[in-house]
């Protein structure tokens, strides 16, 4: 309903603007264009001013309504860098935003047609133009500089005691693996992914380090204050890793890993406390349009403690594990086995009577 609201206000307000378009023209005819051309020339320029006023006002008050109160304070070291970058670039995009602004508006207000003015054309100035090619082509440099830096950073190496997670997207979902005791991701190859058999990834069960590596869906879990560095791949088609409490994101290309890292800051309850959200969760998104499922990739980022995370991979089951689950003892079995123990035990009590 509100929908329908607000596209019967933009057409009220379209005919309205045709209508006033329309009776200009009228009154135009029946006062003369001369005379007509000035009146528009007043009123258009006051119009430039409500326009400039009002502009300003209502950029200042949606920067004050929404400052940090999207995503709230970043969650981690990287983030909290990238958020000040960003505020270095708002801040000297937002003088030269407001002078040029102001002068755009106060220029067509002062100047405008006059019969007491006569305009003034000067076709160049060497002096203008090499102010306003070399001044802005510095401060680009410099803010381009810092991105790169960052950049780097993010994806350059991480350090040795970084925990290493590899995710990897499909159409809707995410993909997560830890690797086992041996800190070893197994071999993989995209023809052995079958997911009827419990193999998402396509690993190589010939290969003995993917025996003990865990495979999870949709929630990941990372420790916080300690670097995470994830390698990103893709099953399908390019997706998107966008961790916008984090303020990371890269892409995830077929055939293709790319990795980033970065250290987490908060665990989810301290930030359930910080956002006084106790639903909070951090959220792990595809930002880039992958199909008609897109809007659906979603998945949950816990960030607990080094204890809580121990317990947590405890109770993970292998892949291998899964792929291949061990036969359930048979009745058989079971009385040979407890036929087998108890003859063991009394061999073992005969023994200690001799």
């Amino acid at each position: 309903m509100s929908n329908f609201f607000i596209i019967a206000i933009l057409l009220l307000g379209f005919l309205i603007t045709f209508q006033i378009a329309k009776a200009s023209e009228y009154v135009a005819v029946l006062k003369g264009e001369k005379k007509a051309l000035e009146q528009q020339n007043r009123i258009n320029g006051f119009l430039m001013m409500v326009f400039l006023v009002g502009g300003l006002v209502g950029v200042y008050w949606c920067n004050d309504l929404f400052k940090g109160k999207i995503l709230g304070e970043a969650a981690s070291q990287h983030g909290q860098a990238i958020d000040k970058m960003l505020y270095i670039t708002i801040a000297i995009t937002g003088v030269v935003f407001v002078i040029t602004q102001i002068l755009l508006f106060w220029f067509a207000y002062k100047y405008q047609y006059s019969e007491k003015r006569k305009v003034y054309y000067f076709p160049h100035d060497n002096r203008l133009e090499f102010i306003w090619t070399v001044i802005p082509a510095i401060a680009l440099a410099v803010l381009v500089g810092f991105g790169l830096m960052y950049w780097y950073r993010i994806t350059g190496d991480a350090p040795k005691e970084a925990m290493q997670i590899e995710v990897t997207g499909k159409q809707f979902g995410w993909i997560f693996r830890y690797p086992g005791k041996d800190e070893t991701f197994g071999k993989k190859y995209y023809k052995n992914i079958d997911d009827g058999k419990n193999n998402s990834l396509g690993l190589l069960w010939d290969d003995p380090a993917t025996h003990d590596d865990i495979v999870v869906n949709q929630e990941v879990y990372m420790i916080v204050n300690r670097p995470v560095k994830l390698i990103i791949n893709s099953r399908d088609v390019i997706h998107d890793v966008g961790l916008s409490h984090f303020r990371m994101k890269m892409d995830a290309v077929p055939g293709t890993p790319t990795t980033m890292w970065f250290t987490p800051l908060f665990t989810t309850e301290e930030m359930k406390k910080k956002t006084n959200n106790p639903d909070f969760e951090y959220e792990i998104s595809c930002d880039q349009m992958c199909g008609r499922g897109h809007y659906t990739m979603k998945g949950i980022v816990k960030v607990v403690t080094a204890e809580e995370f121990i317990l947590w991979k405890a109770k993970q089951k292998p892949n291998y594990a899964l792929a291949f689950p061990a036969p359930e003892p048979t009745k058989d079995s079971t009385q040979k086995t407890v036929a087998a123990t108890v003859s063991t035990d009394a061999t073992a009590k005969s023994i200690s009577k001799k």
